[in-house]
């Protein structure tokens, strides 16, 4: 009987050590049916879910975080679709933003802002490879 009494919590269906999940388990996650995903992968550039060979979706936990930011701007707090996308792109901007100025605050004497500087720039290259 104490057996019974005992309310096991349910598990965080969002694991921190899975590196993708399946378009059914985000369905599951958040609420959404597929439909309302793939549509919204569409409108939000910034969901871009791997896609394997057979052309499954694969969605990363920054995938997930960004699905769960969009339904609670469009669901809870009555964005538009354009209003959502505005505030998620000043998000990015922001966070952005703070990088730069973090990485610019730790700079002890010049050899550390150039050795930043150029690593800098080679990630932006990198970036630019793989866009």
């Amino acid at each position: 009987m104490a057996r019974l009494l005992q309310r096991k919590e349910p598990e965080n269906p969002i694991s921190s050590e899975r590196l993708y999940y399946r378009i059914g388990e985000v369905s599951r996650i958040t609420g959404l049916k597929p439909h309302v995903l793939r549509y919204w992968e569409s409108e939000f550039k910034v969901i871009k879910p791997y896609k394997a060979g057979s052309l499954q979706r694969l969605y990363r936990r920054k995938d997930l975080d960004l699905i769960l930011k969009i339904k609670k701007l469009l669901y809870e707090e009555g964005f538009t679709i354009a209003g959502a996308k505005k505030k998620i792109r000043d998000l990015e901007r922001a966070e952005n933003r703070q990088m730069k100025l973090s990485l610019v605050e730790k700079k002890s004497n010049g050899k550390d802002r150039e050795l930043l500087v150029t690593v800098r720039e080679e990630l932006k290259g990198i970036k630019k490879m793989l866009e």
